[in-house]
């Protein structure tokens, strides 16, 4: 399975790219008891933002998740990058 990629968009306009790794799948996992191979068929906003915050948190994000939540915006698919 490929990294996910995503993009936070914040209330004060501006926007971060974050890339999830196995630590932050798997964290997805326990948490939802949902497999990441399943995100396509089952995919839910709630998902996303726990996997964006998840990656912040791993990157020294002190905010838990319901704090950090009322600063976000929309969490979105991050464009490709190209190679």
């Amino acid at each position: 399975m490929n990294p996910i990629n995503l993009r936070v968009f914040y209330l004060d306009g501006h926007e971060e790219d974050v890339t999830a790794i196995a630590a932050d799948l798997v964290a997805f996992e326990a948490k939802f008891d949902l497999s990441v191979a399943r995100l396509e068929q089952e995919i839910r906003l709630s998902h996303l933002f726990y996997i964006a915050w998840h990656v912040l948190k791993r990157g020294g994000l002190k905010e838990d998740f319901e704090k950090w939540l009322e600063t976000v915006s929309i969490v979105t698919e991050a464009p490709e990058q190209k190679k």
